[in-house]
């Protein structure tokens, strides 16, 4: 159902003052609370909610923890609990009176993502940027010049080995298989443990012929109990059918193939390599950065599936930044990763960080070193 109405209250209770009242009005939350322009989110978002049922959580306190969530680096965890802490987190969320309980729980934000997708997520880039240049903090000239880059968003997965990940397969296996009431043959839990434990020990200790072999033991315990979950259960339900699939996918892969399954429960994780010589390969999702030069404002990020090379991404980068905050780019400014473009895409030119100094003028070799100001905005 549609979140609530919120009901401001003109008159003071008399137990209780007030947020308005008691915190500083020139706070920088206070002050970006009553610039942004709420009711936006209500009108984009009334549409993914039915008529009846129970009322959802409201969308200003939704869109406010992620917004609080992003500026202070929180989880999704930590940032319900500071809320309780922080009257002015409260104020920014649309609360008018301090609270000491908030029925919300973590995984609310995650089924909120969920609703509103990748595209409409955008809004809340887009509302802040509208609330700068409602400010006049950004303004037309901020677009003269921009910065793009790519870099990748680690998954929260442990290192892929072969071993281990036809143990956990193994282990998720037996799992599905217990709560289905599945009779197997043998699960292998005290043989697949023993020979993934001497199969790290033995690569430890560089003798590979030995825990090659080990491998191999977890690998056959893998697929056993894959062949024998097929033979007790001819027609799996949707749950156990994805399991299934992921470890045939499993079970087929080799060393030289392409979209390598590298974690099962994240399968879209992708081996990106990004030329570090700290991190040679790094396990996740391209993403794509664009950024003003001048004051460095986030103009547009953008989730980049499969590892497209970086040089067919800056025609996507430059659409999303007019989408967003509704005017062109005059000139883009990337690294030699970007080569292949041409010099000119629709209103923007594009530079690429592969002339020499001496062929250019003192301003304009100033702008091309502010292309690596995007690399703190990355890091962040």
């Amino acid at each position: 159902m549609k979140p609530k109405k919120p009901q401001h209250q003109d008159q003071t209770d008399l137990f209780r003052s007030r947020l308005d009242q008691i915190l500083d009005r020139k706070h920088p939350l206070f002050m970006l609370a009553n610039q942004i322009d709420w009711s936006v989110f209500d009108k984009k978002f009334g549409r993914l909610y039915a008529d009846r049922g129970r009322p959802a959580l409201s969308t200003r306190l939704m869109v406010g923890l992620h917004y609080l969530k992003h500026a202070f680096n929180e989880s999704d965890e930590s940032v319900v609990a500071r809320l309780l802490e922080n009257g002015y987190w409260m104020y920014f969320c649309g609360f008018e009176f301090f609270i000491h309980r908030l029925s919300l729980d973590p995984s609310s934000l995650v089924r909120w993502r969920k609703r509103i997708g990748p595209k409409d997520m955008e809004r809340l880039l887009a509302e802040t940027l509208e609330t700068a240049k409602r400010g006049e903090h950004l303004t037309q000239r901020h677009m003269d010049r921009g910065n793009v880059d790519t870099t990748v968003q680690e998954k929260a997965i442990a290192y892929p080995t072969d071993a281990r990940l036809y143990h956990k397969a193994r282990v998720l296996l037996l799992k599905a298989a217990r709560q289905r009431n599945i009779r197997l043959r043998q699960s292998y839990l005290r043989l697949g443990k023993r020979a993934l434990i001497m199969s790290s020990r033995y690569a430890h200790a560089r003798q590979m012929r030995r825990a090659k072999a080990e491998q191999k033991k977890v690998k056959n315990y893998l697929g056993r109990v894959y062949r024998n979950i097929l033979r007790n259960c001819p027609q799996p339900d949707e749950q156990l059918a994805e399991l299934l699939d992921l470890t045939r996918r499993l079970l087929n892969q080799k060393r030289h193939d392409k979209n390598k399954l590298y974690s099962l429960h994240a399968p879209e994780v992708e081996c990106i390599s990004k030329g570090k010589a700290h991190k040679k390969y790094e396990f996740g999702c391209k993403v794509s950065v664009a950024t003003t030069s001048k004051d460095n404002w986030i103009l547009g990020v953008e989730a980049l599936h499969n590892n497209p090379f970086d040089g067919h991404t800056l025609q996507g980068a430059l659409e999303q930044v007019k989408r967003i905050v509704g005017w062109d780019a005059e000139n883009a400014y990337c690294d030699k990763g970007y080569k292949g473009n041409p010099k000119r895409l629709g209103q923007t030119n594009v530079h690429l960080a592969n002339r020499r100094k001496s062929n250019m003028k003192p301003s304009e070799w100033r702008w091309f070193k502010r292309r690596s100001a995007i690399e703190p905005v990355i890091g962040i």
